[in-house]
This record gives structure tokens, C-alpha cells and sequence, in this order.
């Protein structure tokens, strides 16, 4: 099996669950630009447009997940977490009302990871198999 690039906590996996009975399917997008600057940002499936300036880099908890590629080009060396804690951002991610916020943490993959890495995709051409 390839080696992940986005993970997530079992507490960001709740809140997911919280929002997609209230919003259906879901999606997940990091800028790195403006508001909550890095911090990945949950709207409803569809509701983002992504396009050939996104990656998609996988799916967490049966949401895709894309980030801009600007950003993949700082961050394709590292593995990516999504977890979930009290507190508002400046954002318009879906999360917001509930009185937390979805972050992202990080680390370096090892050499052994890299050689196996799961493939990146144009967000206007990623491989849209499963349903959300």
C-alpha cells in the first residue's frame, strides 16, 4: 500500500461526521492564502471549485482533500494530519458554528515512505472512484 499523504484524527473524524448530516457530502481545500492562512477549510462537496491550480492529494473519512498547488510545492515532502480543536477561526469552513476549528499538523516523510508515495492529482483530473 502507498503511503498516505493526508491523515486524520479520530476527533476531526467526529466533527466530519457532525457536518456531513447536516451538509451532506463534504470536501476539504488548503489555500495557504488568506483568512485562516494554512488551515484546511470543509465545505459542502461541489461547493469549492477546484481546478488545474489545485492537487488532490487523497481522501480523509470519505472526503476528497485538495490543496493549492502553489502550496503542494512547499508541502509535498511532508505527511499531512487534519485534526480538530475548540476555538474560532477566520475562515468559511463548515466547522465554524460548532465552536472549533479544523488544523493541520505535520511531519517530514522518511526516505522509505517517499519511495512509495501515493500519486497527486490535478484537481480538474483526479480520480473521482469513490463515492463521498
Amino acid at each position: 500500500m502507498s503511503t498516505p499523504r493526508v491523515l486524520v484524527t479520530q476527533a476531526a473524524e467526529a466533527t466530519i461526521d457532525l457536518l456531513r448530516d447536516e451538509h451532506g457530502p463534504l470536501m476539504f481545500h488548503q489555500s495557504g492564502g488568506c483568512c485562516d492562512g494554512s488551515s484546511p477549510m470543509c465545505f459542502a462537496k461541489g461547493e469549492f471549485r477546484v481546478g488545474a491550480n489545485d492537487v488532490w492529494l487523497g481522501r480523509i473519512h470519505g472526503c476528497d482533500f485538495f490543496m493549492s498547488a502553489s502550496q503542494f510545492a512547499y508541502w509535498q515532502h511532508t505527511q499531512l494530519t487534519v485534526d480538530v480543536v475548540k476555538g474560532r477561526g477566520a475562515s468559511f469552513s463548515l466547522e465554524i458554528p460548532l465552536g472549533v476549528r479544523f488544523l493541520i499538523r505535520s511531519r517530514l516523510f522518511t526516505e522509505d515512505e517517499e519511495k512509495d508515495m501515493a500519486p497527486v492529482y490535478a484537481g480538474d483530473e483526479y480520480p473521482d472512484m469513490q463515492p463521498a
